[in-house]
């Protein structure tokens, strides 16, 4: 295995954070936000921002942030960002997390960024995207898959000030998960294992459900340097309850939904599905109105609609009247581990390290501070 170094997360937040340690990461929990107001225990509340200015600080139990002018004001303080941080964990949004905390100016709005170490994210992850319940196997290799994929996007993202995003934009992320919750163990077991791509870091996607098939990554992410990660057949995703799914969607509906999108073809009459991809997913469909077609690729109107609603481009559509019939398969892009396939795999006593050969075929596994 060549050694790879582990990433260089150095984060000049407003030129005054201080270096962010190799073992954290900065996830963000919020985006876009005017007001955001915390909970907690003693509070340190911290400017940050000027690097020639003395660093002012106080204690306070609640803490209100509010996006104002160029920067952020916290109890009629203004500052580029502030800083929480607490021997307890602090309450945002219904949520606890461990501190610290940091309240920044993105634009015109905010950005809440939870700074925290890699592994302890990991546990948040593995609670999120799924569950207590799940059999220790599957939970070892979504413990792999996740460090892998938050790694890779530390070390894209370096002196950004965030690398990820606690959402299906990148991963789904719980905050503070209680010490008796059985992903701990599966992030422990794991701890620094990674996989790697012809001996670098990858972004290891996974999702839901496959319906039966895996997909090429070239064929979703328009990203440079995808792997060439083969598709295949998966037989252990049945279980899902989004194996197989169905949707109405009424032409009016889906008529408007375009105009907004910058496709205003008129009154939708017909849809017909032009390409696949080898895994039978749709590549590309035309979309016929009253005005006129328009060319749209498989994963462009999944996205349009909604991804909660298409829950896969693996579908066939037919129009019948005013109402379009989807049926499809699987839950997700389908690139890469299928979560109620590693599900299956371990029910039937396959180990974290078989399951992720099966998922990543070509992918190697290793230790983060490795090369």
């Amino acid at each position: 295995m060549t050694r790879l170094l582990a990433a260089a997360a150095v984060v000049a937040l407003l030129e005054s954070t201080v270096a962010v340690p190799s073992d954290t990461i900065r996830v963000a929990l919020v985006e876009g936000a005017r007001v955001a107001e915390f909970r907690g225990l003693d509070i340190e509340v911290r400017e940050l921002g000027c690097a020639t200015c003395p660093r002012r600080s106080w204690r306070a139990d609640g803490v209100r942030a509010v996006a104002t002018g160029q920067g952020v004001e916290i109890d009629g303080r203004a500052a580029p960002g502030f800083r929480l941080t607490s021997d307890s964990p602090i309450r945002l949004n219904g949520r606890e997390y461990p501190a610290a905390l940091e309240v920044v100016r993105t634009g015109e709005t905010l950005a809440i960024v939870n700074e925290l170490r890699l592994e302890e994210y990991l546990v948040g992850v593995l609670r999120a995207e799924t569950g207590d319940h799940w059999p220790s196997e599957a939970l070892r290799a979504q413990a792999i898959v996740a460090r892998t994929y938050a790694a890779y996007h530390r070390t894209l993202n370096v002196g950004k000030p965030y690398h990820v995003v606690a959402s299906t934009t990148h991963q789904m992320y719980t905050g503070r998960v209680p010490p008796s919750s059985p992903v701990w163990p599966a992030v422990r077991d794991t701890a620094g294992l990674v996989l790697f791509w012809e001996g670098e870091l990858f972004p290891a996607f996974y999702h839901s459900a496959s319906g039966g098939y895996t997909e090429d990554p070239r064929t979703v992410f328009a990203a440079r340097n995808m792997p060439a990660l083969k598709a295949i057949r998966d037989d252990f995703s049945t279980a899902s309850p989004h194996f197989y799914w169905s949707l109405d969607l009424r032409l009016a509906d889906l008529t408007e939904i375009l105009r907004r999108n910058g496709h205003d073809v008129g009154a939708v009459v017909a849809i017909e599905v032009t390409d696949r991809t080898p895994s039978l997913r749709v590549a590309s469909l035309l979309v016929h109105g009253a005005r006129g077609s328009a060319r749209l690729r498989g994963n462009d109107f999944r996205r349009m609609i909604g991804y909660e609603t298409v829950k896969s481009t693996l579908f066939a559509v037919a129009v019948d009247g005013s109402v379009a019939h989807f049926s499809g398969r699987g839950y997700g892009h389908g690139v890469g581990m299928s979560q109620w396939g590693a599900k299956g795999m371990a029910e039937q006593a396959y180990k974290a390290e078989q399951i992720l050969e099966y998922y990543y075929p070509g992918a190697t596994l290793g230790s983060l501070g490795a090369r």
